[in-house]
C-alpha cells in the first residue's frame, strides 16, 4: 500500500480537507440526536418545570429545533464539500497513477512486450485505478467516519456513564480479529481474479485486432467459446469471493448485533438504576444505529481493501520493472553521418542459439546498404538492434563514433524513418497517421510525402482527401496501400537514416518498381543513409553494399554484380527468384 501513499502525498491538502469535513459531517450528524435527547428530557421528562407556561415551553422548543436544524444543515454542507474534495483526491491520484503507469510501460525494454499481450498491461492499469479510487472513497466515507463516530460517542458516553464505554470499545478489536482471519482468503482470490481478468483483456484485444482473420476463417464461435471459458473461470472465482465476503459480513453483522443488544440491555439496566434519563437512553439508542450500522459494512470495506491490495501489488511489480537502459549523462547526436556494428552478438531471451553472431559492418552518409538471407537469418533482429530496441550481448554499435551505451536513444530515434515489415497504422484519418511522426507538417508536405511513396491510387479513391478515415490498423485499405502509407510516413520525417524492413513485400510488381525508384531517388540525396531488408532481390540491386546473412552471420558482402560472380548463397537466391519469374 506504500505505492498508493506516494500518489496521495501530492494531494494531501484536499485529502486533509476531506478528512476534516468528514469529521465535521459525522460529529454534527451525531450532535442532532444529542440535542433531541436533551429536548426530550427538558420538555417531556421535566415538563412540570414550565408550570403550564406556553411561551416558556415554546421558547425552549424552538431553541432545540433550531439547534437541531443548524446541526443538520452544517452536516449536509460538510458532506457536500467532503464529497467534492474526496472526488478531487480520487481523480487526481487515479489520473497520476494511470498516466505514470502508461509512461513507465512505454519506457520498458522492447523485449518485455514480446512476452505479453498489450491488453494485459492496459487491464492492470485500469484495474488499479478503479480499485484505488474505490478504496479511497470507502476509507473516507465509511472507515474514517466510523472511527470519528466511535470517538464522539465515547466522549458522550463518558459524560453520561463511563460504564457504557467498554461495550463500545470491545467492538473494534473483536471485529478486527474476525475480519483478519476471513479476509486473507479474499486477497488470494482477488489476485487470481486479477490475473484471469488481465488475460481476458489481452485475449479480447487480440481477437478484435485480428477481426479480419477471425471472421474470414469462420472462427468467431471458436473465439467466443475460448473467451467465454475464461469468463466462466472468472465468474467461479468471483462467486467464491462473494461467498467469503458474505460469510465475513454475516459473522460481522451477527457480532455487531449481539454487541448492540448487550448495549441496549445495559442501557435499560442503567435506566432501572436511575442512572440514565429517558432522553439519554434515546440518544444512546440512536447512536447505536449510527455506530453499529457502518461497522456491519466493514466486510465490504475489507473486501475493497484486499482487492486494491492485489491490484496495487501488480501495479508495483509493473513499476518496479527496470526501464530501458539509459546513460546517466547521455550524449545527444548531431545529424548522423555514419554508424557501425562492431563484433555484435545477440541472443533472444528464450532462444538456445545466437540470433546474430560477430556481426561487423559500417554505413556512411549517402550509402544504401541491404541485408538479405533466408527467413530466420537475423535480418529483422539486426534492425531492432540498430534502433536500440535490443541491446547487444557482446560487441557494441557506434553512432557517429559514439557507443550505444552513451547515446540518448530518444534523441537518436528522432532521426530515423522506419517502415516495418508488418505495417502499423492507427485508427483515424490519413492526415492523423502522417502527423503522428511530424505533428507540425503542412498539407503540402503531407501530399509530397504521399506522392513520393506512390500513393496516387490511394488518394484518388480517398473521398475526403487527407481526412479520409482508414479504420483501425488501416482495415479499410489494401495491404499494398498500407505499406505505401507507412513509407510516406517515414519519408515525411526527413530522416538521416531510412530503414525499410520488407517495405515492398505486400506490393504488386508495378508498385514495387515505383517504390524502388523512389528509394533510388532517396539514395541520390547524399545526406541520407538507407538500410534495406528484403526477400525480393530485385528491390535492392542498386544498393552500394549487400550483406548476406545466414544463421546470424554475415557470410557474403559486396555489390549485386560481385555477389553474383561469387556464385554463393546470394547467387542461388537470385537464380531461384529469376526462375520463379520465368514460370
Amino acid at each position: 500500500m506504500k505505492i498508493l501513499l506516494q500518489y496521495l502525498r501530492p494531494n494531501r491538502k484536499p485529502l486533509f480537507l476531506a478528512l476534516i469535513l468528514a469529521a465535521v459531517n459525522q460529529c454534527f450528524s451525531l450532535l442532532e440526536p444529542r440535542i433531541t435527547g436533551k429536548m426530550f428530557d427538558t420538555l417531556i421528562t421535566h415538563r412540570s418545570d414550565f408550570s403550564d407556561s406556553w411561551p416558556a415551553f415554546r421558547g425552549e422548543l424552538l431553541t432545540f429545533l433550531l439547534l437541531a436544524m443548524g446541526a443538520a444543515m452544517v452536516s449536509r454542507i460538510a458532506k457536500n464539500f467532503q464529497d467534492y474534495f474526496t472526488s478531487v483526491v480520487i481523480q487526481r491520484s487515479g489520473a497520476a497513477m494511470y498516466s505514470e503507469g502508461i509512461q513507465h510501460a512505454l519506457h520498458l525494454p522492447y523485449e518485455v512486450f514480446e512476452d505479453q499481450r498489450s491488453g494485459e498491461t492496459l487491464g492492470k492499469l485500469q484495474k488499479v485505478r478503479s480499485d484505488s479510487e474505490k478504496l479511497i472513497q470507502t476509507f473516507i466515507g465509511i472507515f474514517f467516519q466510523s472511527l470519528v463516530g466511535i470517538l464522539f460517542v465515547i466522549i458522550v458516553a463518558i459524560q453520561l456513564n463511563w460504564r457504557i464505554v467498554p461495550l463500545f470499545l470491545a467492538t473494534v478489536p473483536l471485529l478486527a480479529i474476525i475480519s483478519n482471519l476471513l479476509s486473507k482468503r479474499i486477497k488470494t482470490i482477488s489476485r487470481t481474479i486479477l490475473g484471469e481478468t488481465t488475460a481476458l483483456a489481452g485475449g479480447t484485444t487480440e481477437s478484435l485486432r485480428n477481426i479480419e482473420l477471425v471472421k474470414g476463417l469462420g472462427l468467431a464461435d471458436q473465439e467466443v467459446n475460448r473467451l467465454n471459458n475464461v469468463t466462466r473461470r472468472i465468474l467461479a472465482l468471483e462467486l467464491r469471493k462473494v461467498k467469503f465476503i458474505r460469510s465475513l459480513s454475516f459473522v460481522q453483522g451477527t457480532t455487531v448485533n449481539f454487541l448492540r443488544t448487550c448495549l441496549v440491555f445495559f442501557l435499560y439496566y442503567l435506566v432501572f438504576r436511575n442512572e440514565l434519563s429517558g432522553g439519554e437512553i434515546w440518544t444512546m439508542t440512536i447512536y447505536s444505529f449510527f455506530i453499529f450500522g457502518p461497522l456491519q459494512e466493514m466486510g465490504n470495506v475489507i473486501a475493497t481493501y484486499r482487492e486494491a491490495q492485489a491490484s496495487l501489488q501488480n501495479f508495483e511489480e509493473l513499476m518496479a520493472q527496470p526501464s530501458e537502459p539509459s546513460p546517466e549523462q547521455p550524449k545527444k547526436l548531431s545529424a548522423m553521418t555514419h554508424f557501425r556494428f562492431d563484433h555484435v552478438t545477440f541472443k533472444h531471451r528464450s532462444a538456445q542459439y545466437n540470433a546474430l553472431e560477430n556481426v561487423r559492418f559500417e554505413v556512411r552518409q549517402g550509402q544504401t546498404v541491404a541485408f538479405v538471407g533466408p527467413s530466420g537469418s537475423g535480418k529483422t533482429t539486426l534492425v531492432k538492434l540498430l534502433i536500440g530496441l535490443y541491446r547487444p550481448h557482446s560487441g557494441t554499435i557506434y553512432y557517429n563514433d559514439t557507443p550505444l551505451e552513451e547515446v540518448d536513444l530518444m534523441d537518436f530515434r528522432k532521426q530515423i524513418g522506419f517502415v516495418t515489415q508488418d505495417t502499423q497504422l492507427f485508427a483515424g484519418t490519413i492526415r492523423e497517421n502522417l502527423l503522428f511522426v511530424q505533428p507540425n507538417a503542412s498539407d503540402a508536405e503531407l501530399m509530397d510525402a504521399l506522392q513520393r511513396a506512390a500513393c496516387g491510387s490511394l488518394m484518388s479513391r480517398a473521398e475526403q482527401g487527407l481526412d479520409t478515415t482508414i479504420g483501425e490498423g488501416g482495415i479499410k485499405i489494401s495491404g499494398g496501400e498500407k505499406q505505401r502509407l507507412s513509407i510516406a510516413r517515414a519519408m515525411l520525417r526527413k530522416p538521416t537514416i531510412l530503414i525499410m524492413d520488407e517495405a515492398t513485400s505486400a506490393l504488386d510488381s508495378m508498385t514495387e518498381s515505383e517504390i524502388t525508384e523512389t528509394v533510388k531517388q532517396i539514395h541520390a540525396h547524399q545526406h541520407i543513409m538507407t538500410v534495406l531488408i528484403a526477400h525480393r532481390l530485385s528491390t535492392i540491386m542498386h544498393a552500394d553494399q549487400i550483406f548476406v546473412l545466414e544463421h546470424g552471420k554475415i557470410t557474403e558482402q559486396g555489390s549485386h554484380e560481385n555477389l553474383l560472380a561469387e556464385k554463393g548463397l546470394y547467387y542461388a537466391m537470385w537464380r531461384q527468384q529469376i526462375g520463379e519469374r520465368k514460370r
